[in-house]
């Protein structure tokens, strides 16, 4: 049974924040390649329904509410990051780049990989559904979006990361045993 809270109440914020924050700085997490990143995203997340708190309205769960502003902030963040980036490497243009630490190739798993190179909105979708086991339903509450475009995202997600995951990945219909017309693998 999911747990009620009071609008306005700071006893429920902060027990919200207790239960909820490990999901959705992993959520967080999940979608962004930075740790620290993924920690100043949700922080900023739950001050920003902290400041909103008195105006939640109960018939939405409040988890998925604060995971719906942690996931925009992300998807913000991610926006920026990409601008910065560009700034960065304006800014290094001619020094040489480092080589990148074997050691972290190791700890990134192929999924995260695979999870951050989608869009954001199918990244969320999926974290949601296969990390935490949100239902479609819970997971358009924590998205501010239909059960319908749910069920799109959840789809393009897992066709975008089964091409990234298995780029020799097929649909086509293979033939276990190449026949022969007068072969006969059944006696009759």
């Amino acid at each position: 049974m999911p747990e009620s809270y009071q609008p306005g109440s700071r006893e429920d914020f902060d027990r919200l924040y207790r239960v909820a924050y490990p999901r959705v700085y992993r959520t967080v997490a999940a979608i962004l390649a930075d740790p620290a990143a993924a920690e100043d995203c949700t922080q900023d997340a739950f001050t920003q329904a902290f400041q909103a708190w008195d105006r939640w309205r109960p018939d939405a769960p409040a988890e998925a509410w604060v995971h719906r502003i942690a996931v925009n902030r992300a998807i913000s963040h991610r926006r920026s990051a990409r601008l910065r980036g560009v700034g960065e490497v304006l800014r290094r243009l001619g020094r040489p780049g480092h080589a990148p630490d074997p050691a972290d190739a190791v700890v990134q798993p192929d999924l995260l990989k695979a999870l951050r190179a989608i869009p954001p909105r199918l990244a969320a979708a999926i974290v949601l559904r296969h990390y935490h086991g949100y239902n479609n339903r819970e997971i358009a509450a924590a998205l501010g979006v239909s059960e319908r475009t749910v069920g799109t995202r959840l789809r393009k997600a897992a066709d975008l990361l089964r091409s990234e995951l298995e780029p020799s990945f097929s649909l086509e219909v293979v033939e276990a045993f190449p026949s022969e017309p007068d072969e006969s693998f059944a006696q009759r």
